[in-house]
């Protein structure tokens, strides 16, 4: 009898995920990703050039940056070898560069996957690119990371990007086809609750075989699923983004730019998302405030109160029922007249001031608290305006040395119509008085 507990009985016993077993064995097996396997997709183009070079693979999780990886060491008859920045150093690093050197002597080139790449610094990132340059090694790097801001400019330089995307329905769909044919049963699912293990996924074709694994260890025989079933079966799972990373950033500015084109729907969608996902609600609350004041101004000044209103209904409430003062805030916000005059004026404004900054206030508009001051002309003729006629003095406020300046052009659409038409008529008396004086 063979004993199962021996190494040998260990490593003939031991199961493989799903994932793992359903890895695709060419480029045309992989899903999601036709713009680079397809036929003329830019991967199997660099492949009929007969060199790939160095590539970097930026994409979410799950998308097949390592399976990719894999199947072209296979196609151009590179040794694979692979390593993860999370947890290889410099030594890691010197032993890979050194055994490609001794393959390379023997005539054999070798493909070096960096995994989670953008987790080395930039002194390790560096070190790379002698044995790029020479040809020691073929980098191909994968990170979940903007490539412009998490890794350095030199590396980038000798080395192209391709961009992997989140695999759609169809392709989850194709996968879980894939699963059933390779395990000879159906899911237990019925139509609708199948599309929920799709929306589940998130586009991460790992992930979507990984719950199909739960699903089938937790049905019973003949068991079929409801959408709703399914949710309590799995446990159903946030949609995967780390906060710190692109997918927040992503989710956000989705957020800010619905809110901007006022289209309340869609910002109800990404803000639901980010919640989903474990953002902080209090994020969410400062952005909607910059958003108040950013893109709606004066066209509607209660805007900006009614995001605070949320921001302390949100600390008062807390979640989930607070998360109603959120969303009530979005809607308003994307319903409500755009004008981002004021944001434009106040940059305009920066700009001036810091170009001439140290530009003297006209005397007539500074106090004169001593007689050396008043003996200056320090406040002298200045018209005190709500002695005016209709409160409004007409004279100059600007410094002789810049000039009067206009930064601030209201629009016409909800309340600074109003402003546009006061501004109009100041404008008006301020020519009225300065011709008679």
């Amino acid at each position: 009898m063979p004993n199962l507990f021996s190494a040998a009985g260990l490593e003939n016993h031991a199961p493989r995920p799903l994932a793992d077993r359903l890895r695709p064995t060419r480029l045309a097996e992989v899903v999601g990703q036709e713009h680079l396997t397809g036929t003329d997709g830019a991967l199997t183009r660099l492949l009929r050039s007969g060199s790939i070079g160095s590539l970097i693979f930026w994409g979410p999780p799950g998308t097949g940056k390592t399976t990719v990886a894999r199947l072209l060491a296979g196609e151009t008859n590179l040794v694979f070898e692979s390593m993860s920045a999370i947890f290889s150093g410099v030594n890691d690093l010197k032993k890979a560069f050194d055994l490609a050197r001794a393959r390379r002597e023997n005539g054999q080139g070798t493909l070096l996957f960096v995994d989670e790449i953008h987790r080395f610094n930039r002194s390790q990132l560096d070190a790379f690119l002698p044995v790029m340059e020479d040809g020691t090694i073929t980098l191909v790097g994968a990170t979940t990371e903007n490539p412009s801001f998490a890794l350095n400019a030199a590396l980038l330089s000798r080395a192209r990007v391709m961009t992997f995307h989140s695999l759609d329905e169809g392709a989850i769909l194709s996968l879980l086809a894939r699963a059933e044919e390779v395990e000879g049963r159906p899911l237990p699912l019925d139509d609708e609750a199948r599309l929920s293990l799709v929306r589940m996924a998130d586009g991460d074709g790992r992930a979507a075989l990984t719950l199909v694994e739960e699903l089938w260890r937790a049905a019973s025989e003949d068991e079929v699923f409801t959408s709703a079933q399914l949710q309590e079966v799995l446990q159903r799972r946030a949609p995967i983004y780390d906060k710190s990373q692109d997918g927040h950033y992503n989710l956000i500015s989705a957020l800010h730019k619905t809110v901007r084109g006022s289209d309340p729907d869609a910002a109800l969608y990404y803000l639901a998302r980010m919640l989903d996902a474990g953002e902080d609600p209090l994020y969410l609350a400062r952005r909607l405030v910059r958003m108040a004041v950013e893109d709606i101004g004066l066209a509607d000044p209660q805007a900006l109160g009614i995001a605070n209103a949320a921001k302390d209904a949100y600390e008062f409430l807390g979640s989930p029922e607070g998360e109603l003062a959120l969303a009530q805030v979005v809607i308003y916000l994307a319903t409500a007249p755009k004008s981002n005059a004021a944001y434009v004026a106040y940059k305009q404004a920066r700009k001036v001031a810091k170009a001439g900054g140290s530009a003297m206030p006209p005397k007539v508009i500074l106090n004169a608290p001593t007689k050396f001051m008043q003996s200056e002309g320090y406040g002298a003729g200045y018209a005190y305006d709500h002695d005016q006629p209709d409160a409004f003095s007409g004279q100059n406020y600007w410094p002789d040395a810049l000039g009067r300046q206009k930064f601030y052009e209201p629009v016409e659409r909800g309340f600074e119509r109003d402003i546009r038409k006061r501004l109009a008529w100041w404008e008006k008396l301020r020519a009225e008085r300065q011709e008679n004086q």
